[in-house]
C-alpha cells in the first residue's frame, strides 16, 4: 500500500525538487500538491520538467489540503511552516523544510528570525555525529515531525563535526566561507539574482555572523561535542543555479597527529551512503554532486596556521533540502534509508 504525500510550497525550488525526487520514490504517492500565489495553476506551468505530476493543479496552502494524507512536507518560508505543522496533528508524519522548527533555543530565534518560536522537532541530518558517538540518525527511527537543516549548515556541519567529537580540533574559533548558488535564495524576484547582475561576478552577503544559519551550526557543533562553539560564517553568492561549496576551518588540538586527524573523518562516514571523505589530496567540485544526495569532503592540514581546513560540496537544492527530507521520511517509515535517492550526479 503506497504512502499518501502531499507538498506544501510545491511551487518553489525546493518544493520542486522534492516533486523531482519523490518522482522516483516507489512507496510514496504524492495526491496534492499546494502553494499560495500560485494556487490554482496547473504544475506543469510552474515546473514543466516535473513532467511525472503534470495533471496535478496546484491547491491553496490549507491544513484542510494537507491533512488526509500519510505524509506531508512543508516546502514553505521562515514563519509559514509554524502555525500550519500545529494544524496538522492528525497527519502522522511530517516533515518541515523551512527553519521554523529547527532551533531550541527561544533566544536564538528571536535575535536571527523573530516572530512566535515553535516546538523544535526530531532534526534531519542522520550522518550528525553526536558527542556521545551515536548518529543523528537513531533519534529520527519512529519520528513523527522532522526538520530539515539549512542548506548552508549541512554543508558547515557535515564538514567539521568528526573532529569535533573526536577532540581533533577546537570548537571556539570556526571559520567557514561558502560559495553558494542562486536557487538557495528561493524563487522569488530579487534584484540581486537577476542574470545582468549575478553573471560573472560574486558577491558576499550577510558579512558578520548575521546569517540565520549562524545559530543552527553553533546549535550542531555544540551536540556534536563542541565546546564554547563559535562559528565566523560568511556566503558568497556565486553565478551557478545549484550548489554550495563550504571551506571550513579549525584550530587543530594541541598535540593532534595528522594521522589520528584524518582518522577522525573516516571513522565518522564509515559506511555512509551519503557522505563520502574523499582520498587524501583531493578536493570536491559542486559540479560533482548537481542532482545526486551526495556530501563530499576534502581534507587538509595547514600546518603552518595550525588549522584543518575541510571543503565540503553539496547540492544545496538536493542534500541540502529535498534528499534529505526524503532520506529523514525514509528512516522515519523504516523503510531503506535510499529509496528514492541517488548517489550519481548529472554531468556536464
Amino acid at each position: 500500500m503506497s504512502i499518501a504525500v502531499a507538498v506544501a510550497g510545491a511551487s518553489g525550488y525546493a518544493g520542486g525538487e522534492l516533486l523531482r525526487l519523490l518522482a522516483d520514490h516507489p512507496e510514496f504517492e504524492v495526491r496534492t500538491v499546494a502553494a499560495n500565489q500560485n494556487a490554482g495553476a496547473p504544475l506543469s506551468a510552474v515546473h514543466p520538467h516535473v513532467r511525472s505530476y503534470h495533471d496535478l493543479v496546484l491547491a491553496e496552502t490549507t491544513a484542510e489540503s494537507l491533512a488526509d494524507h500519510d505524509l506531508v512536507f512543508l516546502a514553505l518560508p521562515h514563519g509559514h511552516s509554524g502555525a500550519l505543522g500545529d494544524d496538522l496533528a492528525r497527519v502522522p508524519l511530517v516533515v518541515d523544510c523551512g527553519a521554523d522548527h529547527r532551533l531550541t533555543s527561544p533566544t536564538a530565534w528571536d535575535a536571527f528570525y523573530g516572530g512566535p518560536f515553535h516546538e523544535p522537532w526530531i532534526y534531519g541530518l542522520p550522518e550528525l555525529v553526536l558527542g556521545s558517538g551515536a548518529k543523528q540518525r537513531d533519534a529520527l527511527d519512529g519520528a513523527s515531525r522532522i526538520a530539515v537543516p539549512g542548506c548552508n549548515v549541512t554543508a558547515i556541519t557535515l564538514g567539521l563535526a568528526p573532529g569535533i567529537r573526536a577532540r581533533v580540533v577546537m570548537a571556539d574559533d570556526l571559520v567557514a566561507v561558502l560559495a553558494v548558488g542562486t536557487s538557495g535564495a528561493g524563487r522569488a524576484l530579487k534584484p540581486e539574482l537577476l542574470a545582468s547582475e549575478i553573471a560573472g561576478s560574486a558577491s558576499a552577503y550577510a558579512v558578520g555572523g548575521v546569517h540565520r544559519h549562524t545559530p543552527e551550526v553553533i546549535q550542531n557543533l555544540t551536540a556534536a561535542g563542541g565546546r564554547n562553539a563559535s562559528v565566523s560564517f560568511t556566503p558568497v553568492l556565486v553565478p551557478m543555479s545549484r550548489g554550495i561549496l563550504a571551506t571550513s576551518t579549525a584550530r587543530l588540538a594541541p598535540g593532534a597527529r595528522a594521522a589520528e586527524v584524518r582518522a577522525a573523518w573516516e571513522d565518522a562516514y564509515a559506511g555512509e551512503e551519503f557522505v563520502a571523505l574523499l582520498p587524501e589530496g583531493s578536493f570536491p567540485k559542486t559540479s560533482d554532486v548537481v542532482g545526486s544526495n551526495m556530501a563530499l569532503i576534502g581534507l587538509a592540514i595547514d600546518e603552518s596556521a595550525g588549522r584543518v581546513v575541510t571543503v565540503t560540496a553539496i547540492d544545496n537544492l538536493v542534500k541540502g533540502t529535498a534528499g534529505a527530507a526524503i532520506q529523514s521520511a525514509n528512516i522515519a517509515l523504516g523503510l531503506p534509508e535510499s529509496t528514492g535517492l541517488t548517489v550519481n550526479g548529472v554531468a556536464p
